[in-house]
């Protein structure tokens, strides 16, 4: 089983991945429910509760579905050869003593908190490794998507940087850079070039004989705009936001539009990549309204409060990651790209869950059973692919191929 379990890089990744994002979203429902008074009496952290969810989801389980991605198709982007076990299995187990230790670290102080992000950092260090040697190696002409997703996963490795001199400094300044890190010149970034990459491509080999464009200046501008967002929330210019948020948003749904949205639901599995991505457009759209509410109120105050973040992060990054590892997963499994109606169910219920998270945003009066009702439903919906999906894991390939 275990020869298996490491045959290839998104095994071990994406099974390390869908458990932090368990243990994460658990963690954080029983923060919620204790806060609000559903269940016992709030509970003292040594680090803020947002700190904490903010950390084990944007550097505690990214990485893990990252790397699974990107060290499966660097080489097959570009004609190289397969990433080998002695470097993503090294890159893993660091990863996941990082993620336990971390949880550890919440009951037994601040130290082994530390301990735990280090472990994170030179995981993530290895895999960042991993990927260069790829780069370097193979001779492919065109390296845009991989160089600047490496230079992404590189950024994201600065801001957990900044994170572990925040847990070391109690300087605010390193977690505010190591928030925005994380959001716009990390996460946003990597989900975009992986959408341009790939889903024009998908679409491709559904919609046979249709032509699905791929124009590479709606990408720059997502890219450039998304680094300008961070530098202008780092500096405090809020009420310029808008400067790069309408950029963000129209080349985003300019893209989706492009890409074929509604056609996408003639496909199921592929419908579910578009509608996550379509996700991205709307929340980048809330940004910029927020943005001009902000320009025109002289940077204060906030009409969405945190409705376009999780727009952005549940409604987007949620539904493609699920999406790409479906995919991912039923590809390398020997399995057909198929998806029964459970499934179908739990992506709904992903979408759901996005709504009522804004919705909270937009109904105070009623957000703390909103934000409750968010997480249990994210819960149960990513529970339910976990319980399908993680066992091809450690299962050996239904058509008996290697990997």
């Amino acid at each position: 089983m275990l020869k298996t379990f490491t045959a290839a890089p998104h095994r071990v990744m994406f099974f390390g991945g869908a458990l932090q994002t368990l243990f994460a979203m658990l963690w954080w429902l029983f923060e919620l429910s204790a806060r609000y008074g559903v269940i016992g009496t709030p509970t003292v952290w040594p680090l803020y509760p947002a700190a904490i969810h903010f950390y084990l989801l944007m550097y505690g389980m990214l990485p893990f579905f990252f790397f699974g991605f990107l060290m499966t198709t660097f080489p097959r982007w570009m004609n190289g050869a397969e990433i080998p076990a002695v470097r993503y299995v090294p890159a893993f187990m660091l990863l996941l003593l990082g993620a336990v230790a971390f949880y550890a670290g919440l009951f037994l102080g601040r130290a082994l908190l530390v301990i735990s992000v280090m472990a994170t950092l030179a995981g993530w260090a290895v895999g960042l490794y991993a990927l260069l040697r790829s780069l370097l190696e193979t001779p492919h002409p065109d390296k845009r998507h991989p160089l600047v997703l490496f230079i992404a996963l590189l950024l994201g490795w600065c801001g957990a940087v900044l994170f572990l001199v925040w847990l070391l400094t109690d300087n605010h300044a390193c977690l505010q850079a190591s928030i925005q890190s994380a959001l716009w010149l990390f996460a946003l970034p990597v989900f975009a070039t992986v959408a341009h990459r790939m889903l024009p491509f998908f679409t491709r080999s559904v919609a046979a004989g249709q032509d699905v464009p791929r124009p590479f200046w709606p990408w720059w501008i997502i890219l450039v705009a998304s680094v300008t967002h961070g530098l202008l929330q780092f500096s405090d210019a809020g009420r310029w936001l808008w400067l790069s948020d309408i950029p963000l948003a129209l080349a985003s749904l300019y893209l989706s539009y492009l890409w074929g949205f509604r056609r996408s639901f003639q496909n199921p599995l592929l419908a579910v990549l578009h509608v996550g991505y379509a996700w991205l457009g709307v929340a980048l759209a809330l940004f910029a309204v927020q943005s001009l509410w902000l320009l025109a109120h002289h940077g204060t105050g906030f009409i969405w409060g945190f409705a376009p973040l999780h727009a952005l992060t549940i409604g987007c990054y949620a539904t493609l990651i699920i999406g790409m590892g479906t995919r991912v997963t039923l590809g390398h499994s020997g399995l057909p790209f198929a998806i029964g109606t459970p499934v179908k169910l739990m992506f709904i219920g992903i979408q759901l869950t996005a709504i009522v998270r804004v919705a909270a945003d937009l109904l105070p009066s009623h957000s703390a059973w909103l934000y409750i009702a968010a997480s249990a439903l994210w819960l149960a919906c990513f529970g339910s692919w976990v319980w399908r999906y993680l066992p091809a894991y450690w299962r050996p390939r239904a058509d008996g191929q290697r990997g």
